[in-house]
């Protein structure tokens, strides 16, 4: 298992399974980074990696699509297990169950080195020099509201108490070149903690991380409990602690090897307009509201900076790998730390994580006892929606683990044989966000609508049909035969 310490290491094993472009000619700094990458996106092309970029100094990069799908069939999921440190062929399964196995694991607090020799301290800029407008931030669509400075960074803020520090990704907005404004979203945990300074009367230091190591932008784009520091998670990742430096301005620590990095404080007021913006449910934005200022006061940055870029719309980008993935991971941890018997949890891609599909075994009857399919898919609604981390998923179908949720074709097969058009539903009235695209905007005015739980689940065994498949609807001895001279068979 290798670990990649710093995101130039992980390129290079990006360029090693050909997954990389090298986009050398001369792109503009405004659109054109943000629609190839949202191309690269839409056909599973390479992660593009912007050299040249009109206007900016000669070295400064974007890379666009860091952890989107890969464009190697064989492995299309290679850019987030590598960033986990797993094998790039590694399936969904796979990365799930790392996730889910690295969260049983003691954290690893990270560790202070010294600042002189810290890659991400090679340029110090303060004061006036301080200022984004040196730097490559193009619009990620052409309807936003403004250039987005943080689509793929990580955000470190910490309690006033200190007890907790998180690591997170939200985008964030830049105003001008001393001036940032960010989503703050009540219900994250950037946003619970942003509560504590408002309540205590002074302004939230912040740490903007750009191209950190991949295991911590993975792991800043994940739901944890709250309370937990992703930087401990990432040190039980890599069985090491991070290498961390203190913060020049803020008391905040950040890591080292880190491409670039932006200090300063957030503003206790939403005082500033933030967005529209193209979101992970495929939409472009129409809408704008008042959201905290970052005021840009330190930015520190290697030779040659790489600015990482997500240009969020329909699937598939990072949304739908990492930030499923890390849903997915959570729901299955709340339903089996319930008791129930669960044997995967995953967002369909196509689904813009607006879907859970959650299979069980077959003999879930027999480890619930006296438990109908409907009390157990109100048990599933119960603690999925009542999450804070899960509220962005309307609807669950609760499934047999005869299908793989993670096949697309089975997923539809099951939806559409198996739900039923008005009955075995169970609703719930919950909290919305407007994130959430399926809703109405007076259920947006209120923040209550409706979820839904579909129970498709089967009779027990020996009373359901068997598929018309091959695995199902041929004796053993046929299969083994037919297997066994398939590749001649199929090769004349």
């Amino acid at each position: 298992m290798t670990h990649f310490k710093d995101l130039r290491s992980f390129l290079d094993a990006l360029d090693g399974i050909g997954d990389l472009a090298h986009i050398t000619r001369e792109v503009d700094g405004d659109l054109e980074p943000g629609a190839i990458t949202r191309r690269a996106c839409e056909v599973d092309a390479p992660a593009p990696l912007f050299e040249n970029i009109r206007g900016y100094a000669p070295g400064l990069r974007i890379l666009g699509a860091p952890a989107a799908r890969s464009s190697r069939p064989d492995m299309p999921y290679a850019r987030v297990a590598l960033s986990l440190g797993l094998a790039p062929g590694s399936t969904l399964t796979e990365i799930i169950d790392a996730v889910l196995a690295t969260r049983e694991l003691p954290g690893k607090k990270p560790m202070l080195v010294d600042a002189a020799a810290a890659p991400c301290r090679r340029h110090v800029l303060t004061g006036d020099d301080a200022d984004l407008d040196r730097f490559p931030i193009p619009f990620a669509h052409d309807n936003d509201g403004g250039r987005y400075a943080n689509t793929w960074g990580t955000l470190i803020v910490s309690t006033p108490d200190g007890r907790w520090t998180n690591w997170s990704i939200a985008r964030v907005q830049k105003v001008d070149g001393k001036r940032m404004v960010g989503l703050m979203v009540p219900t994250q945990h950037i946003g619970q903690i942003w509560a504590e300074w408002v309540e205590r009367g002074e302004p939230m230091p912040y740490a903007l991380v750009q191209g950190a190591a991949p295991a911590i932008a993975c792991a800043s784009g994940i739901p944890l409990p709250a309370e937990v520091d992703e930087a401990d998670f990432v040190g039980a990742l890599w069985g090491e602690p991070i290498e961390v430096v203190a913060g020049i301005g803020v008391d905040l620590a950040v890591p080292a090897s880190a491409e670039l990095v932006i200090e300063g404080h957030v503003s206790i007021e939403r005082d500033n307009p933030e967005g529209p913006y193209g979101e992970y449910s495929g939409y472009l934005g129409s809408k704008s509201s008042l959201q905290p200022t970052f005021h840009v006061e330190t930015i520190t940055h290697r030779d040659d900076p790489i600015w990482p870029l997500v240009v969020a719309g329909r699937p598939t980008d990072e949304s739908h790998t990492i930030w499923a993935i890390g849903m997915a991971a959570d729901a299955t941890s709340m339903l089996r730390a319930a008791g129930l018997p669960i044997t995967s949890v995953w967002s369909p891609e196509e689904s813009a994580v607006h879907w859970f599909v959650v299979t069980v075994p077959a003999d879930w009857r027999d480890r619930l006892p006296g438990v109908t399919s409907e009390e157990f898919a109100r048990r599933v609604g119960d603690i999925v929606f009542g999450a804070h981390s899960l509220v962005f998923v309307p609807q669950i179908f609760l499934v047999d683990d005869d299908i793989d949720p993670t096949k697309l074709s089975d997923v539809v097969w099951a939806v559409a044989t198996r739900v039923h058009p008005t009955r075995r539903r169970v609703e719930f009235d919950e909290r919305v966000l407007r994130l959430i695209h399926c809703y109405e905007e007076d259920e947006y005015v209120a923040g209550r609508g409706p979820k839904l739980v579909y129970d498709t689940l089967q009779p027990p065994m020996g009373e359901r049909d068997l598929h018309a498949s091959f695995d199902q609807g041929y004796p053993a001895d046929v299969r083994e035969r037919v297997l066994a001279h398939w590749d001649d068979d199929m090769a004349r």
